[in-house]
């Protein structure tokens, strides 16, 4: 029996690209092959040189046709040269990863994202204009007028499960209407594409309720917490000692300006200092300290050894991009 293969990419858009994808019937027992589209429709090649080809690099079912149907991550290459399109960003990841391999660096992504009407009002504020109650109650909230979304939440959260994507937990977040998810731990590549994954699956269902998903830095201006896409990691040294993880992080602190330039579109309206961030232009970093660019667990500080969080990261962020640079920093030595 044929089987439907949903073939996933992120598309050429500026300043921060978006998930594609389209349905291909696959004869049963053949795997995904190579496949095209009109580059010219996704900002990835102009109308004479249109053609660009789908790379399948990750496959998993697919939790909302069920059945044999499955979902296909894919790279984006030139269909004249077979190179990476220029938009491909995993490809540069892979060579960073055989790099610096032996480091054994893994990491876990925190996705916080917001749900908005179709007019862009965040869910749970006022229909007409206003604003709701003032952030305090709704961070893992519970109850009606503290908790809008949920029913997002668990399907997304069960189609992730279903797909065997290594979700690991989720929490409503501190302004209404927002929420987090997280992925990992695990090596900079699985990491990225089965983030990737989960943020079109999470659009795909917020379809069905008439929601946008919004990855946006700071989805609502004035006293508002924006949304990050807060970066765990840790090599081999991190988990075994804790002078490692103070040399990570001081490596990374000598690139600050590379790794903002990395970390999403408008960051600087979200690292401001205010609502549980450092300034976007200094770098800190310390124990259980929400207000630095990178925080070590009170327990990891405890431990001795463990991991690190870089608190940077916007929402919008392009995992390939936020992981090949903080390996590049910590284990390229700066």
């Amino acid at each position: 029996m044929a089987y439907q293969a949903e073939y996933i990419w992120i598309d050429g858009t500026s300043p921060t690209p978006l998930l594609r994808s389209k349905t291909k019937i696959i004869a049963d027992g053949k795997v995904p092959p190579i496949w095209g589209f009109d580059g010219s429709s996704t900002n990835q090649a102009d109308g004479e040189h249109s053609d660009c080809m789908l790379k399948p690099v990750f496959t998993c079912p697919d939790p909302i046709r069920g059945g044999h149907n499955i979902l296909v991550l894919c790279d984006v290459h030139n269909a004249v040269d077979d190179k990476p399109h220029p938009t491909n960003t995993r490809a540069p990841l892979e060579k960073v990863a055989r790099k610096y391999a032996k480091h054994e660096m893994i990491y876990g992504i925190e996705q916080e994202y917001t749900m908005l009407k179709p007019d862009g009002t965040p869910l749970g504020f006022p229909d007409g204009g206003g604003f709701p109650a003032p952030q305090g109650p709704y961070y893992c909230g519970v109850g009606t007028g503290r908790v809008i979304g949920r029913e997002v939440i668990e399907e997304h959260t069960q189609a992730c499960i279903d797909a065997g994507l290594m979700i690991e937990g989720t929490n409503a977040e501190v302004m209404p209407g927002q929420w987090e998810f997280q992925i990992g731990a695990a090596d900079a590549i699985t990491v990225s594409d089965q983030l990737t994954v989960a943020r079109w699956l999470l659009h795909r269902i917020a379809e069905d309720y008439d929601i946008v998903i919004s990855f946006a830095a700071k989805p609502q201006k004035g006293d508002w917490n924006g949304a990050g896409a807060h970066t765990n990691f840790s090599t081999k040294a991190m988990r075994e000692s804790y002078s490692a993880i103070e040399a990570a992080c001081k490596a990374i602190g000598k690139r600050i300006d590379v790794h903002i330039k990395g970390y999403g579109h408008d960051i600087e309206s979200r690292l401001t200092g205010a609502h549980e961030t450092a300034p976007y232009n200094k770098f800190s970093y310390g124990v259980s300290n929400r207000g630095a660019s990178i925080r070590i667990p009170w327990q990891v500080s405890r431990d001795g050894k463990g991991y690190a969080e870089d608190r940077r990261p916007n929402a919008n962020c392009d995992p390939y991009v936020v992981t090949r640079l903080i390996l590049e920093s910590v284990c390229g030595g700066g």
